[in-house]
């Protein structure tokens, strides 16, 4: 099956291991602002202006297309900053609220959009997180945007007709990125949770990119209904 996939943030992590570990051959886009190892299309994320560019690029690119199927997995994401929301940098705290609670709602409109005329198998990934559901105090830009994510992708895939694209989301688990080590590098003071990711990691607990990106890949397969909000650890 030939196919066409976009992932967001595959520069490292696991949309480094997504890129690397597509499992039917196809064309693959990295949209981030440092590029990895495959065909990379420069976009700030957390730029609304940006978010126009890849809204065109999605509709250059399938304007025409043939293939038999079209993924978009939207990875990208920050945790920063950590710490109390008043006591926040405004300017990245701002950032993290556009790149975490508009952007996925943004470019998958956007994505919707350029691939509604298409009749191939597609798909709408979102990446999320337990912190959809459990707040913790220290990550409120990043709590907020994942549970934005999921009830957006509930809404929207209620919103599908019969063959049209799959909405789905996941939450990969706890998995050993340099967004983890961020984490156990923060203080107590700014995440009084730490002390749990510092156990995780001691216990050997924490999930590989490659094995994350293996279930992911996986729930291409399975017969999920549109706007499911799922979890790795759970499947």
């Amino acid at each position: 099956m030939s196919g066409l996939v976009w992932i967001s943030g595959a520069s490292a992590g696991i949309g480094a291991a997504l890129a690397a570990s597509v499992p039917f051959p196809a064309r693959v886009v990295d949209i981030s602002r440092r590029g990895g190892t495959t065909e990379h299309f420069r976009a700030d994320l957390a730029d609304p202006a940006d978010w126009a560019r890849v809204a065109e690029h999605f509709t250059a690119e399938l304007s025409a297309y043939d293939g038999e199927r079209v993924v978009f997995i939207h990875n990208a994401g920050t945790i920063n900053p950590i710490g109390p929301a008043a006591g926040a940098d405004p300017d990245a705290y701002t950032r993290a609220v556009l790149l975490n609670s508009a952007a996925p709602q943004v470019l998958g409109a956007a994505f919707l959009r350029a691939s509604a005329q298409l009749t191939c198998e597609r798909h709408l990934i979102m990446l999320s997180s337990g912190a959809a559901t459990t707040a913790y105090a220290g990550w409120s830009s990043y709590n907020a945007g994942k549970a934005a994510l999921e009830h957006w992708v509930r809404t929207v895939g209620q919103e599908q007709p019969a063959g049209g694209c799959r909405v789905i989301a996941v939450a990969p688990g706890v998995v050993d990125t340099a967004m983890q080590s961020a984490i156990r590098a923060t203080p107590e003071s700014d995440f009084p949770a730490v002390s749990r990711f510092h156990d995780l990691h001691r216990t050997g607990a924490l999930t590989t990119p490659e094995a994350a990106a293996t279930g992911i890949w996986s729930l291409l397969g399975k017969p999920l209904p549109n706007g499911t909000c799922t979890d790795l650890r759970t499947l």
